[in-house]
């Protein structure tokens, strides 16, 4: 069973590290990354459920702010990084987060999903969609306090109506990314306070699109069409090649 433990911050002076990660999951694999007009992208597979996989390289504590579609993965807040609740990474270690944690031992998957099914539309907050992003934060090195108490669960969001909906994100589309929320998976978490420095050690950030988008933007080559494949059939080439 998982058990991932939670940051609250609090103040201290630290230096800085070497890069951390972030990585898409898609049935355990990495999506591959594209990169072009300083941006990492990743391309989103509607309808599949992905996780992601946050990585500490250093030999610190390190606290993560992870966001997707602008909303914390702990408790959906919109904050800066500094007063967002955050993951807890030991050193050089890397933990799996499969989604949305809605209470002390319950997540929701993440899921790539079109902009109006969106756990941000359903939110009314939707001027971040298709944007994941996390920042590293170390850990003082002494006078480390673990706190046993279970974390409270955030509150369950209500959906809102269409009208409701997109008032600061402009018109939804489900021809664009987002993510949503899938099935129910257990994940265990405790609160853990830690003193950390207000200074950033690292940031990734990732931008995923469907495929279609990916092409617009000038990311991705279009595919051929059926019709053009077909095209380029030919018949006879060479001898037909001997098998034994």
């Amino acid at each position: 069973m998982r058990k991932t433990f939670l940051a609250l911050a609090a103040l201290l002076v630290a230096a800085a590290a070497s890069a951390q990660d972030v990585t898409v999951l898609v049935d355990g694999a990495e999506r591959p990354e594209y990169f072009g007009n300083g941006t990492t992208y990743v391309e989103a597979l509607r309808g599949r459920n992905y996780s992601l996989r946050i990585t500490n390289p250093t030999s610190s504590r390190v606290a993560v702010a992870l966001s997707v579609d602008g909303l914390n993965t702990i408790d959906a807040r919109h904050t800066n990084g500094w007063n967002a609740s955050k993951w807890v990474l030991d050193p050089y270690e890397s933990a799996v987060i499969e989604g949305w944690q809605v209470s002390d031992s319950t997540a929701r998957r993440f899921m790539f999903t079109g902009e109006r099914s969106s756990y941000g539309a359903a939110l009314g907050k939707t001027e971040n969609l298709g944007v994941i992003e996390a920042i590293f934060y170390r850990e003082r090195a002494f006078e480390r306090e673990v706190d046993r108490r279970r974390s409270q669960p955030p509150a369950a969001a209500k959906p809102r109506s269409d009208a409701e909906q997109g008032v600061e994100g402009g018109v939804l589309s489900e021809d664009y990314a987002a993510t949503g929320m899938g099935g129910r998976t257990t994940h265990e978490v405790t609160t853990v306070h830690l003193d950390l420095d207000p200074t950033p050690i690292g940031s990734v950030r990732i931008r995923y699109e469907f495929r279609p988008q990916l092409v617009k933007l000038g990311i991705l080559d279009p595919s051929p069409s059926p019709l053009e494949r077909r095209e380029k059939a030919q018949g006879f080439k060479r001898y037909c090649p001997e098998v034994n």
